[in-house]
């Protein structure tokens, strides 16, 4: 079983930055990449990054230039650089296993950016 926590989220301007992270405790030895997910009101769950122990980071087109995945795998940490954000940024934001999520999601970090 994986325990997930994101924190970072807020309220910031058209072209703003934030930082997400994302702590990861449990059994945490058989993930071997992570990602970041984000929820729209009224929209599906979709990834928006993702990043393997190694470090090799892809990302989704609405964020690539924009945003940037890195884990600390000696922390158990994953962080979402988020830079020139867009109202359509404006989600709850998540992390989970990749490319098959665990059942059991965080509670997510709010990101609101204002026009």
């Amino acid at each position: 079983q994986v325990q997930l926590v994101e924190s970072g989220g807020g309220l910031v301007q058209f072209g703003g930055s934030l930082r997400l992270s994302c702590a990861v405790s449990g059994s945490t030895a058989s993930i071997y990449e992570m990602g970041w997910y984000r929820q729209a009101p009224g929209k599906q769950r979709e990834l928006v990054a993702r990043v393997t122990r190694r470090g090799s980071a892809n990302y989704s087109a609405p964020v690539k230039g924009r945003f940037t995945i890195l884990g600390d795998n000696a922390k158990n940490m994953v962080y979402l650089q988020m830079n020139s954000l867009k109202p359509e940024d404006t989600a709850v934001y998540y992390c989970n296993t990749y490319p098959a999520p665990f059942p059991s999601w965080g509670q997510g970090t709010q990101v609101t950016v204002s026009s």
